[in-house]
This record gives C-alpha cells, sequence and structure tokens, in this order.
C-alpha cells in the first residue's frame, strides 16, 4: 500500500506545491558529453544525462530582475562564452520560506530569491527531432511554488511519452504583480510577463533541445492554472503556443487595473511611503517587501473604509498585456484554434481542510449547517443541501460539505468549456479526477479521495514505489491523456475510452481512475442548481 501519510505530509505545503512533492524523483550527479549539450540564441548550454533522459537546469530566460529592473517587464539574458553547465535546479521565485519546495522539502533546491529568471527543460534527447512540448505553470496562487518541485519531475513524461517538459521560475506575489504603473514608467503583470518571456525563449530556442516549437501546449494546476487561462488571454502569447489545459482553476474574470492600484497604493501606504516615493521601491530589502505581501495576504482588508476587498498579488486584467477577462463574456477570440482542457478534481475542498483540526470529518447535520451558513443563508441553505443531498443519496454531512464546497469550481469549469464551444472553431476537453484514493486522513475514518493537487503526481507519474496499484494506473491513463492532447490536440491514450469534445448537448466527461470511462452531464441535478442561480 502506499507510504503512510502522516499530517504534516499533508498540511505543511500549499496549495499545488504540497501535493507536488508526496513522491519524488531522485536528483543524482550525471556526467555530460557532446550529446547533452545544446545551443541556444545566447550561448551554449550542458545538460545531465538521468534517469533515461537528458535535464537542462536552470537555463536563463532573461536577465535577473534585480535593483532597477526591479517591478520592470523582463529583459532577455546576456550571452556568453564557452559551455554553461545547466545541471543544477535554480533559485526559486521569492517567496515565504518553505513554500517552493512542499513538505519536509526535496533537498534539491537552493533558496528563494530575487535572481530567479530561469527555467528546467526534460527532453529525451537534445537531437532536434520535433517532439511535443509540454510547458507547465507551477502551481501556488501567484504567491509560492517552484518550476523544479519533486512531484511535477518531468522525467516520466519525457522519457515515457517522447516529449519535452519545460517548466519555469517566475516572479511571484508583490514583486511579480505589485501594479506601479500608474506612479510612473512600471510594466503592469510583470510575473505573467516573466512567463511570457519563457515561453519566447522556448519558441527560438527549444528546437535545439527535441522539441517541436510549432506544437507546444500550456498546461498548469490551481494557481498555474490561473496562469494558463491568462495565457490563454494574452495577445502576445497567442503565436507562442497551439492547446491549452486549465486543471483545478476555473477563472472566468480576473481582478481590474483599478483594483491593482489600489492594492500598490495600500502597499505604499504600509511601508510609509507615498506615490512620489515610488523609485525607492528598487531599494528596499526583498525581505521587506515580503513582510508587507505577508500582512496583506493576512489581512486582505480594504484601505479606507472600502467595502470591498482588494485584490490579492495576481494577474489582472490591465488592459494591453491582460486586455480582457479570460471566460467571462466568452473566450477570447486570438485562442479560438487552439484546444483546451478543463477539469477538476472530484473532492477539491478535502485539501484546504486538511490545515485545520480533523473535527470538520466527522460534523453531523447542524455542523453542515453551520459550516455552509458563512456563504448561505435561509432557504437559500435549504435548497442547496437538499439539492446535493437528492444528487448523493447516503452522503455523509461531511461528504456533502465538500461536495457543495467543490461545486463553485466546478460550475465554472463547465462555463469555461460553454464559453469555449461556443466559438465553434477548436474543442474543449472535460475531464474530473475521481481516484478514490484509501488513505485516511489522519485522525479520522475519512478517506482522502480526489482532492485539489492530487492531480499533480498522476499526470506526471511520480509516484512512490509502494503506491497502490489502482493509484500507479490512474497515473498511467492521466500522464498517457495529457502526453497525447500534448502530440495531437486530442487527448487519446491505449486502454482508455475515446474522449469526445464536450458539447452542451452531451456534456461528455472523462471521469478519470484506474478505470476511465465517459459520464455523459455528471452530477447533472447540481449543474441544473447552478444554472437556476443564475441572474
Amino acid at each position: 500500500m502506499d507510504s503512510p501519510v502522516t499530517r504534516r505530509v499533508l498540511i505543511g505545503g500549499s496549495l499545488a506545491v504540497a501535493a507536488s512533492s508526496l513522491a519524488g524523483v531522485p536528483a543524482q550527479a550525471g556526467h555530460g558529453h557532446a550529446r547533452d549539450e545544446a545551443v541556444t540564441r545566447y550561448g551554449r548550454v550542458r545538460g545531465r544525462r538521468e534517469d533515461g533522459i537528458v535535464k537542462f537546469l536552470g537555463v536563463p530566460y532573461a536577465t535577473p530582475p534585480l535593483g532597477k529592473l526591479r517591478f520592470q517587464a523582463p529583459k532577455p539574458p546576456r550571452g556568453w562564452r564557452g559551455v554553461r553547465d545547466t545541471v543544477d535546479f535554480p533559485n526559486p521565485a521569492y517567496q515565504a520560506a518553505g513554500g517552493e519546495m512542499g513538505p519536509g522539502g526535496n533537498g534539491r533546491m537552493p533558496a528563494p530569491s530575487e535572481d530567479c529568471l530561469y527555467l528546467n527543460v526534460w527532453t529525451p534527447a537534445a537531437d532536434r527531432k520535433r517532439r511535443p512540448v509540454m510547458f507547465y505553470n507551477h502551481g501556488g496562487g501567484y504567491m509560492i511554488g517552484s518550476g523544479s518541485a519533486t512531484g511535477q519531475d518531468g522525467s516520466y513524461l519525457a522519457r515515457r511519452h517522447d516529449v519535452v517538459v519545460v517548466e519555469s521560475h517566475h516572479r511571484l506575489g508583490l514583486l511579480g504583480y505589485l501594479h506601479l504603473g500608474s506612479f510612473g514608467d512600471y510594466a503592469a503583470n510583470q510575473g505573467m510577463l516573466d512567463i511570457l518571456a519563457a515561453l519566447r525563449w522556448t519558441a527560438e530556442n527549444i528546437e535545439h533541445f527535441g522539441g517541436d516549437p510549432d506544437n507546444v501546449m500550456v498546461w498548469g494546476e490551481s494557481g498555474g492554472g490561473a496562469k494558463t487561462a491568462a495565457v490563454y488571454t494574452m495577445p502576445a502569447a497567442s503565436r507562442l503556443f497551439h492547446k491549452a489545459s486549465i486543471e483545478s482553476a476555473a477563472p472566468l474574470r480576473f481582478p481590474t487595473r483599478d483594483g491593482a492600484t489600489a492594492r500598490a497604493e495600500r502597499t505604499l501606504h504600509l511601508l510609509g511611503l507615498t506615490r512620489r516615493d515610488v523609485r525607492t521601491l528598487h531599494d528596499i530589502p526583498a525581505a521587506r517587501l515580503l513582510e508587507i505581501q505577508q500582512s496583506e495576504a493576512a489581512n486582505g482588508v480594504a484601505p479606507w473604509g472600502d467595502p470591498d476587498p482588494l485584490p490579492g498579488f495576481g494577474a489582472f486584467v490591465d488592459g494591453t498585456i491582460i486586455p480582457r477577462h479570460p471566460f467571462a463574456g466568452g473566450a477570447a477570440p486570438f485562442s479560438a484554434g487552439k484546444p483546451l482542457m478543463v477539469g477538476t478534481t472530484r473532492d477539491e475542498t478535502v485539501f484546504f481542510s486538511l490545515f485545520g483540526p480533523p473535527d470538520i470529518f466527522s460534523i453531523d447535520d447542524a455542523g453542515l449547517r453551520s459550516r455552509l451558513s458563512g456563504t448561505y443563508q435561509g432557504a437559500e441553505l435549504d435548497r442547496i443541501i437538499d439539492t446535493f443531498r437528492r444528487s448523493r443519496p447516503g452522503a455523509t454531512p461531511a461528504q456533502l460539505y465538500f461536495a457543495i464546497t467543490t461545486s463553485p469550481i466546478w460550475r465554472d469549469a463547465i462555463k469555461i468549456a460553454e464559453a469555449k464551444h461556443a466559438q465553434h472553431r477548436a474543442p474543449a476537453y472535460m475531464y474530473q479526477l475521481a481516484y478514490p484514493d484509501p488513505t485516511l486522513v489522519p485522525g479520522t475514518r475519512f478517506p482522502l479521495g480526489s482532492p485539489h493537487a492530487s492531480d499533480i503526481p498522476l499526470k506526471f507519474a511520480t509516484l512512490s514505489g509502494d503506491a497502490l496499484p489502482g493509484r500507479r494506473a490512474t497515473a498511467r491513463h492521466m500522464s498517457a491523456l495529457w502526453a497525447g492532447f500534448a502530440r495531437t490536440g486530442h487527448p487519446a491514450a491505449p486502454g482508455v475510452p475515446r474522449w469526445p469534445a464536450y458539447t452542451p448537448k452531451t456534456r461528455a466527461t472523462m471521469w478519470i481512475d484506474a478505470d476511465c470511462t465517459i459520464v455523459n452531464d455528471p452530477d447533472r441535478i447540481e449543474r441544473r442548481y447552478w444554472e437556476d442561480q443564475r441572474p
């Protein structure tokens, strides 16, 4: 059976980073030779041959965003002479300690740093063979995470499915999304501009690493799914990728430029600065900026009596780089020809309850009503509980709680698929990860199921050697489906039913498990409940 799961393992990380470290691929020293070198526009790099593939780790795709380059758009990297060793994982973006590694750490990354604009490439060979490219955006809600996390190691995908995996580090949090454009000559969405720069580097260089620049899939989970939705909505990225997968994130809307400006004003106020002092932000230690970021994340209160909360540090509609909301009002027309996968895990919000006392997993009916009363009241509370009881007869109050709190993510994922279908250009493919992991939440009799971020070690197939047979089978299917989508734009895999495109008529959804099935209109009663709530 699986290795024991302790509460520390379950709750020690955050968002996608936590689950991404549940199991790992060992990192060992390797010896480069001629076949393990590749040419970039900026100089030659040497990777290391390991696990049956070649890994190029810490390849610079932009100049370090230090000093006067802080809060600016990324600049191309400086060239170098000779061959640069790219054999060690690079610095993660500056963030709260531990967030870049997940629970227990993985022992293979240096400390977070502002000098973070590097990417990792996993490839079968740097042989100029044109393989599909899987460009992954790591999770962590724009605040934490790493393109080097153990659970999202690209070794298996590259070796088993003959693809090239690319993962970037990019600016996060305040350093990545503080919007100073209303106060001076500063970039907006600089963290997303980093991802754009990494995509541009991929388009310009990946052929020398065995990848096809004309067949790039952008994908990501949680915060990485939101980043992927942003890429799908960025005109400057439209020629740099060809298909996308938005996973466990359903951002119909982003915050606005006005909200991002208000957040910046609040940040200056907390630093004791005014708009006239904005240039002094170049000299403030990053540790002090992180303190302010953490305090903002903790209170999330709008300044000066404004009743609406401020947006957090993350992608926003600035009018140029991101000119529109991702899917509210339809999908971006310049991405109409790009196939899209979208979906969730079956039990998303179980993950977030692992951070607190375990009593939530044994609530009774009164506890269910109490837990939901902050969001739903009166007749509305009665209706939603009654709806989910009819949809899931026999469910315990705790199971109903997680179903109800997970369902808005699924609801909005459906809206994304509907918006994509409405373009009548490229298909949308809908999925739900439904593998029922029987591992018990520590201190409870509640099985883990398929919580948020549990898809990461499955789609990357980074499982421990003692993983349950059902989990191994699910990982085999999921990784093959994602690699198949990267290759052809249609997710297909041996031993898996044909996956039809999503339409409002059939609502075909891939039910991903040890035995995958196609389910038409899953949880129909719940979907119709949400449709009735639409204004």
